[in-house]
Order: C-alpha cells, then sequence, then structure tokens
C-alpha cells in the first residue's frame, strides 16, 4: 500500500517520477486566468481566518457542503462563525473520497501552513487554530506572500472593462515583483437579453470611458477606449464567457436598430439577441487582433439554474452545470469570420463539456497560419473538468488530433491564493501521462529525444505560457 500523497503522488512510474521532480516541479507559476480580487493583493490583507481564506467564495466547496447536507447558513450565510463553518467543512471532507476536493484540500494544507495532517471532525479544532496562528502572526501569509512561497511569476485577474484598475496600478507603483495584470472580460456590454440591466451597465461603462453612449457607435467608441485603457495598464487577455458561440448574419442597420430598440427599454428578440451578440464577438476579436492580444473563450455552462437560491445568494455561487449545446458551426463560423478578414487573434478554446473535446481539438486545426506555434490552442480542462481524469481526456484528445508539445498548461480559475497547487496537481498528472508512454515503449527515452521529452514538460508546464501570452 502507497502512503497517502507521498513524494510520488500521481506519478506511477520511475519516468513519471523523473520527469516530474526534475523538470516539472520546481518551474514558476503562469496563473493566466484566475479571479483573484486584485484590491487584496494591492493592500497585502492580512486574513481573518482559515474560513475567509479557504471557504469565502468557493463553490466548489459550498456544492459538497451542500450535497453533504449542510445547511445553508454554514455555507453561505451572515449568522454563522468562522469556526462553525470550518466545522461544517471538516465533517464533510471525508465524504469527499475520490473527489479532487480531497486532494486539493490537503495539498493546500501542507503546501500552505506545513500541516501533514488528515482533516476530519477529530483534527478540525487543531487545524483551524493552527491556520488562524499562521494568517495572523506567521510571515508571509498575506497575498502577496502566498503567491511568493508558491513561485507565482505571473498573476491575470478577470476584470469587466468599466473597472478603473486602480489596485491593479497601485500594485504596479508598489513594485511587487510578481506581475498582477487585468484581463478584458466584456461580458456585460453584449447582455442585452435585460434592458434595464443593460443601461445601467452602459451608465457605468460611458462613465469609465467619458462617453455618453445613446447610439451604437458610442458604444464601440467607449470599448475602445477603455480597451487602449486596459492595455496601458498591462492587459495582454481577454476573456469571455458563453453558453454557445454567435455567428448570426447582420447588416450594420440591423445593429444600430438592435442597439436603440434596447435603449428604449424594449427587449429584443432570440433572433435579434444573437445578431447583436455575434457583431460584438467579432468586434472584439477585432480590437483584440489590434493590440495583439490572446483572446480566451469559455463556454458550455449552464449558470445560475436554481432560481430560488438565485434569488437568495445570487450568481456564481455554485447552482451551475455542463450544458449541452451543438455550438461547432457556430465556432468555426465565427473563427472563419476573424480569419477572412486577417483579424484573428492568438485564441483559448475551453470547452465545458469534454464530450466535446475531440470537436475542439480538431477545431483548432482548421486555423493555424504558421505565425505562431500553437497559435489557436486547445484549453486546459476547465471548472467541472479540472481533475486527474477531466485532465487526461483534455490532454489525451489534444495529443491524438494535435500538438501537445505547444499546449500552454494549467491555470486556477479560482478565486483563492491557496488555489495554486491545483498547478502541481496538474503538473504531476502530465508527468504521469508522459511517463506512462515511456515505460510502455510508446516514446523514445534516450539521446535526442529524451531530451525533447523533457522539454516538453518544462514548456507545457512554463515556457509556453511565457512565449504565448508575450509576458
Amino acid at each position: 500500500m502507497k502512503q497517502f500523497m507521498d513524494s510520488d503522488f500521481l506519478l506511477g512510474t520511475p519516468t513519471a517520477s523523473e520527469l516530474y521532480h526534475g523538470h516539472a516541479e520546481h518551474l514558476p507559476v503562469i496563473d493566466y486566468h484566475c479571479h483573484l480580487d486584485p484590491a487584496l493583493m494591492a493592500a497585502d490583507t492580512r486574513f481573518r481566518s482559515i474560513t475567509e481564506l479557504w471557504l469565502g467564495g468557493d463553490h466548489y466547496k459550498w456544492r459538497a457542503l451542500r450535497a453533504n447536507g449542510v445547511h445553508e447558513r454554514y455555507i453561505t450565510g451572515t449568522d454563522t462563525s468562522d469556526w462553525e463553518k470550518f466545522e461544517q467543512w471538516a465533517a464533510t471532507v471525508p465524504y469527499t473520497f475520490r473527489n479532487p476536493l480531497y486532494h486539493w484540500t490537503h495539498l493546500e494544507l501542507r503546501t500552505a501552513f506545513g500541516i501533514d495532517e488528515a482533516l476530519n471532525p477529530e483534527s478540525a479544532r487543531r487545524i483551524f487554530d493552527e491556520c488562524n496562528r499562521q494568517l495572523l502572526h506567521g510571515e508571509g501569509m498575506t497575498p502577496r506572500g502566498l503567491m511568493r512561497r508558491y513561485n507565482v511569476e505571473t498573476v491575470c485577474t478577470t476584470d469587466d472593462p468599466a473597472d478603473s484598475l486602480e489596485h491593479h496600478i497601485a500594485i504596479r507603483r508598489s513594485g511587487f515583483e510578481i506581475k498582477v495584470l487585468p484581463t478584458w472580460r466584456p461580458d456585460k456590454a453584449m447582455a442585452v437579453e435585460d434592458p434595464a440591466a443593460y443601461a445601467e451597465y452602459l451608465k457605468r461603462l460611458g462613465a469609465a470611458a467619458g462617453v455618453e453612449i445613446d447610439c451604437f457607435e458610442k458604444l464601440e467608441e467607449a470599448l475602445r477606449r477603455r480597451h487602449d485603457f486596459f492595455a496601458e495598464a498591462g492587459c495582454r487577455l481577454s476573456d469571455h464567457g458563453l453558453e454557445k458561440f454567435y455567428a448570426d448574419d447582420y447588416t450594420e442597420s440591423d445593429i444600430r436598430r438592435i442597439f436603440g430598440e434596447v435603449l428604449a427599454g424594449r427587449k429584443p428578440s432570440e433572433a435579434d439577441a444573437g445578431r447583436f451578440k455575434s457583431k460584438m464577438l467579432v468586434l472584439f476579436g477585432a480590437m483584440d487582433h489590434e493590440t495583439d492580444w490572446a483572446q480566451q473563450f469559455h463556454y458550455g455552462t449552464i449558470r445560475n439554474s436554481n432560481t430560488r437560491m438565485m434569488r437568495a445568494v445570487g450568481p456564481d455561487t455554485g447552482f451551475d452545470s455542463i450544458g449541452e449545446f451543438a455550438t461547432a458551426t457556430e465556432c468555426a463560423r465565427f473563427l472563419d469570420r476573424l480569419d477572412s478578414e486577417g483579424k484573428l487573434a492568438r485564441t483559448i478554446l475551453y470547452n465545458l463539456n469534454p464530450a466535446a473535446n475531440e470537436v475542439v481539438a480538431t477545431m483548432t486545426g482548421n486555423f493555424q497560419d504558421g505565425s505562431v506555434p500553437g497559435k489557436i490552442q486547445f484549453g486546459s480542462g476547465w471548472w467541472f473538468n479540472d481533475q486527474t481524469d477531466g485532465m487526461r481526456r483534455q490532454m489525451n484528445a489534444l495529443s491524438l488530433l494535435g500538438l501537445l508539445s505547444r499546449f500552454v498548461g494549467m491555470l486556477t480559475d479560482s478565486r483563492s491564493f491557496l488555489s495554486y497547487p491545483r498547478h502541481e496537481y496538474f503538473r504531476r498528472t502530465l508527468c504521469d501521462l508522459v511517463g506512462a508512454d515511456v515505460e510502455a515503449g510508446l516514446v523514445p527515452y534516450t539521446g535526442y529525444e529524451k531530451r525533447r521529452v523533457q522539454q516538453m514538460i518544462e514548456d507545457i508546464c512554463y515556457y509556453n505560457a511565457k512565449n504565448y501570452f508575450k509576458f
């Protein structure tokens, strides 16, 4: 019987162990997509407790707590203490066997706090007190300290075009050695289904850009001004959260009409909403190409499915699921529109439904143009797929239908400063996958080919992302 989570955790062969410990383990982390709060990094805030740091905003854990029968007041409630919430999580952890949360929980306790003890009801109070002691009094237990601990080199947050980016500017002026860059996330600028909410958003966007948005041309002007502002603040990526791709036919007069009707408070038809979103995606893509950014598309989610809980606790609280959207044709048409006009930027496609892995892996091959290795990327296993099985499926599809060697690797997609061990989790999985091929005689491991395998591991874990995003 192997020891739980020993130094060769997830590494099933000697070659896998050699690749991880010799070539992946100590490389810096480039976390090119996350949802960390830049205000916390700017202030380098001390956390009041492990509960605030670990359970606040983590809908992965919230879903497990609910599945274990824990009442919502111990999850998102405001009338329960940090200890009571932590106690419920500690009681839930032993029920998470075979869920990645079990591994993540203990990787984070070990790497951040040096705690090599299983979390359960018997150990809960000891672990809670020790974590809090370190958070309140220990060196390097602030956001910046934790990023240094995990050897982070670059972080890209997720930011709306109307955001001031004041915290990013403050971080840069402070001399903090780790790059903290904004990412352009313009989803709200195309969300015309709710005219009242859209009108309020346009006021925010217009105020930030110094433009009164009373027609579509003014909307485009405001977005371009903010895009330029983001570029000046160091932005190198955009990100788009979509149910599906939009590639409907439209005319410019269609777009002006639809926008005017929405401004007048009329809800657009589904067809008109599709036309408007199609136009906006092309506009955003062209802007990214002009500024030499990479664009990311996270698609395939059914969001906020539970109406009752949406009203009670709001969005992004753990009530989303994998969707079944036939979106390959629209994706191809969208990418082709930009490519035909010479405006297709470096692009990463993340599908939430693993049934589409082979679809995406083949889609990326349609628009490689020789300008950049791996210009069109199949993004890492995302959200419900960022565990060993999901990551393996994604890498296997990419390997069979594309070039794994050019893959830009893993990200956290997280709101927690304790989530960086997900990069370790990925690196171990990658090394086990490749190491098994070597041991099975599927990949040579002598001379030039041995060096190529080792370099491939280093590239996927670090160098590909560094070069692809031009950080």
